[in-house]
Protein backbone atom coordinates (compact mmCIF):
# COMPACT_ATOMS: atom_id res chain seq x y z
CA UNK A 1 0.00 0.00 0.00
CA UNK A 2 1.00 3.47 -0.60
CA UNK A 3 0.46 6.63 0.79
CA UNK A 4 -1.64 9.18 -1.63
CA UNK A 5 -2.34 13.00 -0.86
CA UNK A 6 -4.27 14.31 -4.01
CA UNK A 7 -1.70 13.48 -7.39
CA UNK A 8 1.16 12.68 -5.54
CA UNK A 9 1.82 8.46 -4.30
CA UNK A 10 4.53 8.36 -2.30
CA UNK A 11 5.96 4.79 -1.11
CA UNK A 12 4.90 4.36 2.59
CA UNK A 13 8.22 3.79 4.06
CA UNK A 14 9.21 7.30 2.84
CA UNK A 15 5.78 9.49 3.67
CA UNK A 16 7.26 11.21 5.72
CA UNK A 17 10.92 11.75 4.00
CA UNK A 18 10.02 12.36 0.76
CA UNK A 19 7.60 15.75 0.92
CA UNK A 20 5.37 16.06 -1.74
CA UNK A 21 7.10 19.88 -2.86
CA UNK A 22 10.46 18.14 -3.59
CA UNK A 23 7.82 16.16 -6.51
CA UNK A 24 6.39 19.59 -7.99
CA UNK A 25 2.98 17.42 -8.36
CA UNK A 26 1.91 20.76 -10.77
CA UNK A 27 4.91 20.21 -12.80
CA UNK A 28 3.59 18.34 -15.96
CA UNK A 29 7.09 17.61 -17.73
CA UNK A 30 10.58 17.29 -15.78
CA UNK A 31 13.57 18.35 -17.94
CA UNK A 32 16.89 16.16 -17.51
CA UNK A 33 18.38 18.03 -15.58
CA UNK A 34 15.31 18.37 -13.30
CA UNK A 35 15.15 14.98 -12.90
CA UNK A 36 18.75 14.48 -12.59
CA UNK A 37 18.47 16.63 -9.63
CA UNK A 38 15.49 14.53 -8.37
CA UNK A 39 17.76 11.09 -8.28
CA UNK A 40 20.42 12.86 -7.19
CA UNK A 41 18.91 14.53 -3.99
CA UNK A 42 16.51 11.36 -3.20
CA UNK A 43 20.00 9.09 -3.39
CA UNK A 44 21.75 10.99 -1.18
CA UNK A 45 20.09 12.00 1.40
CA UNK A 46 17.29 8.72 1.89
CA UNK A 47 20.59 6.51 0.71
CA UNK A 48 19.65 4.82 4.64
CA UNK A 49 15.77 4.01 4.14
CA UNK A 50 16.38 3.00 0.51
CA UNK A 51 19.16 0.69 1.28
CA UNK A 52 16.34 -0.83 4.05
CA UNK A 53 13.87 -0.89 1.38
CA UNK A 54 16.19 -3.09 -1.33
CA UNK A 55 15.81 -6.75 -2.27
CA UNK A 56 17.64 -8.59 -4.67
CA UNK A 57 15.95 -11.61 -6.74
CA UNK A 58 18.70 -13.43 -8.94
CA UNK A 59 15.84 -14.11 -11.58
CA UNK A 60 15.67 -10.45 -12.78
CA UNK A 61 15.90 -7.08 -11.84
CA UNK A 62 14.12 -6.06 -8.79
CA UNK A 63 12.19 -2.75 -8.24
CA UNK A 64 9.55 -0.46 -6.57
CA UNK A 65 8.25 2.85 -6.91
CA UNK A 66 9.04 5.34 -4.55
CA UNK A 67 6.81 7.96 -5.99
CA UNK A 68 4.15 8.88 -8.94
CA UNK A 69 2.54 12.39 -10.05
CA UNK A 70 1.20 13.48 -13.28
CA UNK A 71 5.12 14.58 -14.56
CA UNK A 72 7.69 12.12 -13.07
CA UNK A 73 7.46 8.53 -11.84
CA UNK A 74 10.34 8.04 -9.21
CA UNK A 75 11.64 3.84 -8.78
CA UNK A 76 14.50 2.15 -7.01
CA UNK A 77 16.26 -0.48 -8.71
CA UNK A 78 18.47 -3.62 -7.58
CA UNK A 79 21.18 -4.84 -9.65
CA UNK A 80 23.12 -8.15 -9.05
CA UNK A 81 26.19 -8.92 -10.77
CA UNK A 82 26.05 -9.93 -14.57
CA UNK A 83 21.89 -8.26 -14.47
CA UNK A 84 21.52 -5.69 -17.39
CA UNK A 85 18.76 -3.94 -19.51
CA UNK A 86 18.26 -4.98 -23.01
CA UNK A 87 19.28 -2.16 -25.26
CA UNK A 88 15.91 0.29 -25.12
CA UNK A 89 15.19 4.07 -25.40
CA UNK A 90 12.38 5.31 -22.94
CA UNK A 91 9.92 6.32 -25.67
CA UNK A 92 10.44 10.06 -26.51
CA UNK A 93 10.48 10.37 -22.18
CA UNK A 94 13.19 12.10 -20.52
CA UNK A 95 15.29 10.12 -17.80
CA UNK A 96 17.84 9.99 -15.08
CA UNK A 97 19.02 7.72 -12.85
CA UNK A 98 21.78 8.02 -9.80
CA UNK A 99 23.66 5.38 -8.97
CA UNK A 100 22.91 4.68 -4.63
CA UNK A 101 25.39 1.58 -4.03
CA UNK A 102 27.70 0.01 -6.35
CA UNK A 103 28.64 0.51 -10.08
CA UNK A 104 26.59 0.50 -13.09
CA UNK A 105 28.54 0.56 -16.51
CA UNK A 106 25.67 2.13 -19.14
CA UNK A 107 26.76 1.62 -22.98
CA UNK A 108 24.36 4.83 -24.98
CA UNK A 109 23.94 6.53 -27.91
CA UNK A 110 22.19 9.13 -29.95
CA UNK A 111 20.48 8.79 -33.09
CA UNK A 112 23.44 9.93 -35.51
CA UNK A 113 26.12 9.74 -33.25
CA UNK A 114 28.58 7.14 -32.18
CA UNK A 115 28.54 4.75 -29.23
CA UNK A 116 29.62 5.82 -25.66
CA UNK A 117 29.86 4.00 -22.62
CA UNK A 118 30.32 5.27 -19.04
CA UNK A 119 31.01 3.22 -15.82
CA UNK A 120 29.13 5.19 -13.10
CA UNK A 121 29.68 4.39 -9.47
CA UNK A 122 28.08 5.54 -6.28
CA UNK A 123 26.86 9.09 -6.04
CA UNK A 124 27.44 9.31 -10.13
CA UNK A 125 24.38 10.95 -11.95
CA UNK A 126 22.86 11.26 -15.47
CA UNK A 127 20.30 12.55 -16.97
CA UNK A 128 19.25 12.41 -20.26
CA UNK A 129 16.77 13.43 -23.01
CA UNK A 130 14.18 11.92 -25.27
CA UNK A 131 16.82 10.89 -28.05
CA UNK A 132 18.92 8.58 -25.38
CA UNK A 133 18.67 5.27 -26.15
CA UNK A 134 20.87 3.10 -23.63
CA UNK A 135 21.75 -0.37 -22.22
CA UNK A 136 22.94 -0.70 -18.32
CA UNK A 137 24.17 -3.53 -16.84
CA UNK A 138 26.32 -4.41 -13.55
CA UNK A 139 29.12 -5.77 -14.46
CA UNK A 140 30.77 -5.77 -11.07
CA UNK A 141 31.14 -8.34 -8.96
CA UNK A 142 28.90 -6.98 -6.24
CA UNK A 143 25.44 -5.81 -6.21
CA UNK A 144 24.77 -2.15 -7.41
CA UNK A 145 21.12 0.00 -6.60
CA UNK A 146 19.67 2.90 -8.61
CA UNK A 147 17.47 5.82 -8.52
CA UNK A 148 15.22 6.14 -11.46
CA UNK A 149 12.98 8.92 -12.83
CA UNK A 150 10.80 9.20 -16.01
CA UNK A 151 8.92 12.30 -17.33
CA UNK A 152 6.22 12.05 -18.53
CA UNK A 153 5.46 8.67 -16.02
CA UNK A 154 4.53 5.64 -17.82
CA UNK A 155 5.60 6.24 -21.40
CA UNK A 156 6.58 2.79 -22.97
CA UNK A 157 10.09 1.79 -23.89
CA UNK A 158 11.14 0.10 -27.17
CA UNK A 159 14.04 -2.42 -27.36
CA UNK A 160 16.52 -3.07 -30.14
CA UNK A 161 18.57 -5.81 -30.70
CA UNK A 162 21.47 -3.53 -30.46
CA UNK A 163 22.18 0.21 -29.83
CA UNK A 164 23.38 0.26 -33.45
CA UNK A 165 19.40 -0.61 -34.51
CA UNK A 166 17.96 2.75 -33.33
CA UNK A 167 16.85 4.51 -35.96
CA UNK A 168 18.23 8.29 -37.19
CA UNK A 169 15.30 9.70 -35.29
CA UNK A 170 13.58 8.02 -32.19
CA UNK A 171 9.62 9.54 -32.71
CA UNK A 172 8.01 10.03 -29.09
CA UNK A 173 5.40 7.49 -27.91
CA UNK A 174 1.95 8.67 -26.77
CA UNK A 175 2.16 9.65 -23.05
CA UNK A 176 -0.72 8.29 -21.17
CA UNK A 177 -3.51 10.98 -20.18
CA UNK A 178 -5.36 8.67 -17.52
CA UNK A 179 -6.70 9.39 -14.23
CA UNK A 180 -4.26 9.63 -11.25
CA UNK A 181 -5.81 6.08 -10.09
CA UNK A 182 -5.57 4.54 -13.17
CA UNK A 183 -1.85 5.78 -13.47
CA UNK A 184 -1.19 3.90 -10.12
CA UNK A 185 -2.45 0.61 -11.10
CA UNK A 186 -0.25 0.53 -14.37
CA UNK A 187 2.67 1.29 -12.43
CA UNK A 188 1.96 -1.70 -10.26
CA UNK A 189 0.99 -3.71 -13.38
CA UNK A 190 4.51 -2.42 -15.49
CA UNK A 191 7.03 -1.61 -13.25
CA UNK A 192 9.89 1.07 -15.05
Amino acid sequence: MTVTTAEVDVHPELASLLPAWRLHPGRPLWMPGELRDLTATTARELAGPLTGLLRYVPERRWWTRLALTRGVELWLLSWLPGQRTEPHDHGGAAGSFTVLTGTLDETYRYPGGPLRRASRATGAAVGFGAGHAHQVRNAADVPAASVHAYSPPLVPTRQYASLHDIPAEIPPLPALNLPFGQLLARTEEEGP
